[in-house]
């Protein structure tokens, strides 16, 4: 199909803005949506599938209620994640997209990405127990910590704690030297990342010595009431059944819990069941709680981490094995 789209009333400088700096908005659009996009003045010619071709219209046309200035990248990626999904936007376009439900953290650009963030975000601050579950690079861990972050600025909780099983990827690292804090450091270690960019190193240490933030290995969790705390489980695919209900039964009053995990990254010994799998069937329909599953369109990383996570899927449906 070809496809002839053109802006009216547009002057050189939107129309740089929609193409980007060397056309690169444009050879954006062409890559992640399979289609060809060629250009003179403001007319474009798209040729490729009739639904791609559709979608690049619809892609240029979002980029243009954004061309009143140079726009952002993450702008840019928002509008190819949505339109690759074959998703329409939330209305008023990318711009309200990353207005909504901004999280009180020292990143001010913070902000739902795609709809099934937008979801995720939406579950956690009205239910008491969210499961979050998809690949590596959606947004998982990183929304949920800020939404804990968030959540503490507010004084709606009165600490964080963070979780996760000592569970080494498909290694076995021995014994590890030093200290028990210097012993699970490497396993706590992406949510010390996370919690470094949200709130800054000086604002984490602080909070530790409070005892308003606490990041500690699933064990450590055993035996405890956790009242008027945000709480999560990170790497959950990575637990036992018997440990999965440990640790939702320690949820106290005031609290609220999310869950995360990839159940396409198993590190348990083979034919170990997960406890991550078991509670999305175990709690299924239980009130107060939700589920947010998301898909590789969702990913916000780098582009290419998307086209893996699909391979890695494809080679998976073939086999029908474990990945």
């Amino acid at each position: 199909m070809i496809l002839t789209h053109q802006f009216d009333e547009i002057d050189n400088r939107q129309l740089a803005h929609v193409c980007g700096e060397l056309d690169a908005h444009l050879s954006a659009v062409a890559s992640r949506l399979g289609v060809r996009v060629l250009r003179r003045g403001e007319q474009f010619r798209i040729e490729g599938p009739a639904a791609q071709a559709r979608r690049a219209a619809a892609a240029l046309d979002q980029l243009r209620a954004l061309a009143s200035q140079p726009i952002a990248a993450q702008a840019v990626e928002l509008i190819l994640v949505q339109a690759a999904a074959g998703l329409d936007l939330p209305q008023g376009g990318p711009a309200a997209a990353l207005a909504e439900l901004k999280l009180h953290t020292r990143r001010h650009d913070l902000a739902a990405r795609t709809t099934n963030q937008q979801r995720y975000l939406q579950q956690i601050l009205s239910h008491d127990l969210t499961l979050g579950v998809g690949p590596a690079g959606t947004g998982k861990t990183y929304l949920a910590v800020a939404c804990a972050v968030d959540a503490l600025e507010r004084h709606q909780v009165q600490r964080i704690v963070l979780t996760r099983p000592a569970v080494e990827a498909g290694e076995r690292l021995g014994f590890l030297p030093g200290d028990l804090a210097q012993k699970v450091d490497p396993y706590l270690r992406p949510l010390f990342d996370a919690l470094f960019d949200l709130m800054g190193f000086d604002k984490v240490a602080k909070a530790q010595e409070k005892g308003l933030l606490e990041v500690a290995p699933l064990a450590f969790m055993r035996g405890r009431t956790l009242n008027h705390a945000f709480v999560i489980l990170d790497e959950a695919q990575n637990t036992t059944p018997e440990q999965m209900k440990m640790f939702l039964t320690r949820i106290g009053f005031g609290s609220r819990a999310v869950v995360t995990g990839d159940t396409s990254q198993i590190d348990l010994p083979r034919g170990a069941t997960s406890g991550l799998v078991d509670a999305l069937q175990v709690l299924d329909g239980v009130e107060g709680v939700a589920t947010t599953r998301f898909t590789r369109a969702d990913v916000v990383r780098h582009p290419l981490v998307g086209r893996i996570v699909e391979a890695y899927d494809r080679r998976a449906a073939a086999t029908g094995g474990r990945q």
